[in-house]
């Protein structure tokens, strides 16, 4: 297969090839692979579905990039980076990642992580068709994928763009075994939160005028997602990261579009341990602390930093 960049016309490419290429396209990107993406058709056409999908991948790896850039200047393992894209789904972050960034280094491996089997080999053949051959399929949960032995102790960056529900929290709980530099995170449909806020609805109107902002059915799902996020930006923080939360891209192209970012420092926050023990206080969520929220001590009035068996956190974010 010709894998054909678009930063000139080839013409020595097969006659399917476009004589003029969608301006959104980035330079350098491999037409084979999107075409072998859907994204791109055979004649070379983007329809309105594969722009907006394109739009959002090429929108976060653009965040991407510029941490992958990063750790790169600041020196990394003899293997190269490492990269873990949960919920990897047909991939299309993960290959565009390899096709614009690892392909052009010698070192570095992406590891995609998705439930569904028959994705998994479809993308291990696109690999080792297009000679991708530092990119790796896993057939896993996430949070199956935080014992597995194909994956290596140490993840620089962890992605999960849409992972639903719970598999989100399950990232996060990757990134924080592996010790992960980065953590990007697109959250999807985050139903646990809301679920609980269910379950407890009518003692919660009893006790706090507060569970009005729950009452009404599609309130307890917005709030639960607002929540839920807000949760996990607190969680990581008390774990030693510096977090930035933005949109993704445009309202019009999704509504699953809330970008959190995570940085490594080492600082734990001692305060945003105690504010998420009290949301779940406030919210009634304290059964989530036990399950969610694994690395914070029980009781957040005396917290102290994480517990030792997490000792890492304390460690160079070299």
């Amino acid at each position: 297969m010709k894998n054909q960049k678009i930063d000139r016309p080839h013409r020595g490419a097969a006659s399917n090839a476009p004589t003029e290429f969608p301006p959104e396209i980035r330079p350098g990107q491999s037409l084979a692979l999107l075409q072998e993406l859907h994204i791109l058709t055979r004649d070379g056409k983007l329809n309105q579905d594969s722009r907006r999908k394109l739009k959002q991948v090429y929108h976060l790896y653009q965040f991407i990039e510029k941490l992958l850039l990063e750790l790169s200047e600041a020196g990394s393992a003899p293997s190269g980076l490492t990269l873990a894209d949960h919920g990897a789904g047909k991939s299309y972050l993960g290959f565009i990642l390899y096709d614009l960034f690892f392909k052009q280094r010698n070192t570095g491996h992406i590891y995609g992580i998705e439930t569904r089997a028959e994705l998994v080999e479809k993308s291990a053949a696109l690999a080792k068709q297009l000679g991708f051959a530092r990119m790796s399929f896993l057939n896993l949960t996430v949070a199956q994928s935080a014992q597995s032995g194909q994956l290596p102790e140490r993840i620089d960056v962890v992605t999960a763009l849409h992972a639903c529900d719970t598999a989100t929290d399950d990232a996060i709980a990757f990134g924080l075994q592996k010790r992960a530099r980065f953590m990007v995170l697109v959250p999807c449909c985050q139903a646990e939160v809301a679920r609980v806020l269910n379950q407890h609805k009518a003692l919660s109107l009893q006790r706090t005028p507060l569970s009005e902002l729950w009452r009404h059915p599609l309130h307890t799902r917005e709030l639960g997602s607002q929540i839920t996020n807000v949760m996990r930006c607190l969680y990581l923080e008390a774990c030693g990261y510096q977090v930035t939360v933005t949109e993704l891209v445009g309202w019009e192209h999704s509504m699953k579009n809330e970008l959190i970012l995570a940085r490594y420092t080492g600082q734990k926050k001692r305060s945003a341990a105690q504010r998420l023990y009290a949301l779940l206080e406030e919210f009634g969520l304290k059964e989530l602390l036990h399950t969610r929220f694994t690395y914070l001590p029980d009781n957040a009035t005396e917290v102290h930093g994480l517990t030792s068996e997490h000792e890492y956190a304390g460690e160079s974010a070299t």
